[in-house]
């Protein structure tokens, strides 16, 4: 039987992580390894200065106190799978997109990101929310779980899709399953950033800040359509990502300005 490895960065009581599960169980055999506390925008972060530990919630579930996703996909595979390492690992069901530059910030992405620095092909799944279902907290995962059910089947059934170092950033639209107008192969969008936090005083008169909710404006794209437009055009966007960040155009032209 085949084996998937999951974590997520909501933490390990996130419905939408166990929407994950239920969806996969009939596929693979499922191992969950999630944060104890939320750590959504930890990044690709390794903890190194405190020991960790795994803690049983139930058979093949464990929650990493106090891990970050890549925490819980490295040390998983040290402890938990050793010599006979997952097909596959998925990070998510995100409660949120992960699109454009944040998959740097991303906890999600960053799971996936752990995987295939280790040679495990993995796909990270985020659920892009209107602002009415987030006023209601109505969060409808079925259009998630039909995804990741179809691209795992394909996966299993014959390979995965890309070369080492790369995984697939997936997002689902805030859109009923019938609603849905399929996938579409998407890049990355592109973010209007800002660095506005609110400014506090605690009750010794210092001074602290909140980092609170970022600026949603996007950057029109050119050429391939981004996975910000497909997302919000009602698409399933699928991103292939990969860890190379070199600038490798600008490299000639470096060589000619040091």
């Amino acid at each position: 039987m085949k084996k998937i490895l999951i974590t997520n960065d909501d933490g390990f009581d996130s419905p939408a992580l166990l929407a994950l599960i239920k969806a996969l169980k009939p596929l693979a055999e499922i191992i969950t390894v999630a944060p104890t506390l939320e750590k959504s925008a930890c990044g690709h972060s390794l903890t190194l200065t405190k020991p960790l530990r795994f803690v049983d919630i139930e058979p093949n579930f464990y929650k990493l106190d106090d891990g970050t996703p890549t925490d819980c996909i490295f040390l998983a595979l040290h402890k938990i799978y050793k010599d006979i390492m997952p097909d596959l690992v998925i990070s998510g069901i995100n409660i949120g997109a992960n699109m454009g530059e944040d998959i740097t910030y991303s906890g999600t992405a960053s799971g996936a990101m752990e995987a295939v620095l280790q040679g495990i092909p993995a796909i990270a799944i985020s659920q892009d929310f209107s602002d009415d279902m987030r006023e209601k907290s109505e969060w409808e995962y079925e259009l998630a779980q039909e995804t990741i059910v179809h691209l795992v089947t394909k996966i299993f059934d014959g390979s995965f899709p890309l070369g080492p170092r790369k995984f697939l950033n997936v997002n689902i639209p805030a859109v009923k399953p019938n609603e849905s107008k399929g996938f579409k192969i998407t890049k990355t969008g592109s973010r209007i950033y800002g660095n506005d936090a609110d400014s506090h005083m605690n009750p010794r008169g210092q001074e602290y800040f909140w980092i609170g909710l970022v600026n949603h404006q996007w950057r029109k794209g050119k050429g391939q359509m981004t996975d910000v437009e497909a997302v919000k055009s009602g698409y399933i966007s699928v991103t292939p990502i990969h860890l190379d960040m070199t600038s490798h155009k600008d490299i000639k032209e470096l060589e000619s300005w040091i």
